[in-house]
């Protein structure tokens, strides 16, 4: 019986480079995969680039109020897997949608994404926590902080400073911002200097 995974990881955990090393497998068997991502994640258009160099262009990239369920059915139907990335941009429907795909079309879906957004919410991503609810197996993708621990945390910065409000969706790409997973202990330490810097700079 098929089956829906949520595979989630801090930044830099290696998702994007499972979900081809995945999509790679089934295809040197002869078989086909349908590989999408929501269209919100604008960074690298329609393709999956990944940190050490592997690239994929995706079958389909999905906005907000598209059907994937409908989409799959009508023209994706003959393959033997659908790999998501970026699965924390869909909608809670979307994550539903693609249940469907799983009960009704016996397609297993993996979902690769974060659990949880830079302020350390659940709620930021109403895909992952959606995800969370209803997959069948969750599994967590491990990666390390500068430090050597083990990273579990998405953090923004903005000209090297940690910042812990804002909109959800920021893509990366600028001089000025960026991402990086961190510890909780590592996490904390540049929450307190920021903070003190910032009450230094108001003086």
């Amino acid at each position: 019986m098929a089956q829906l995974y949520f595979r989630y990881g801090a930044m830099g955990c290696g998702k994007t480079m499972q979900l081809l090393q995945v999509a790679f497998n089934y295809e040197e068997r002869g078989q086909k995969v349908c590989v999408i991502k929501p269209a919100t994640d604008t960074k690298n258009g329609d393709k999956l680039l990944t940190r050490i160099g592997p690239e994929r262009e995706t079958n389909f990239t999905f906005k907000k109020h598209d059907n994937i369920f409908n989409k799959i059915k009508h023209e994706y139907r003959d393959v033997a897997c659908v790999l998501c990335d970026e699965s924390q941009f869909m909608t809670p429907k979307q994550a539903d949608q693609l249940m469907k795909v799983v009960t009704k079309l016996d397609i297993p879906v993996m979902c690769y994404g974060l659990r949880l957004n830079f302020r350390q919410q659940d709620g930021g991503f109403e895909g992952a926590t959606r995800l969370l609810q209803i997959a069948h197996k969750v599994e967590e993708l491990k990666t390390i902080c500068d430090c050597g621990r083990k990273a579990t945390m998405n953090t923004r910065w903005l000209n090297g400073k940690l910042v812990v409000d804002g909109p959800d969706v920021l893509i990366d790409g600028t001089s000025e911002i960026e991402y990086r997973s961190i510890c909780p202990k590592c996490f904390y330490k540049y929450l307190r200097r920021d903070v003190k810097k910032a009450k230094k700079e108001k003086k």
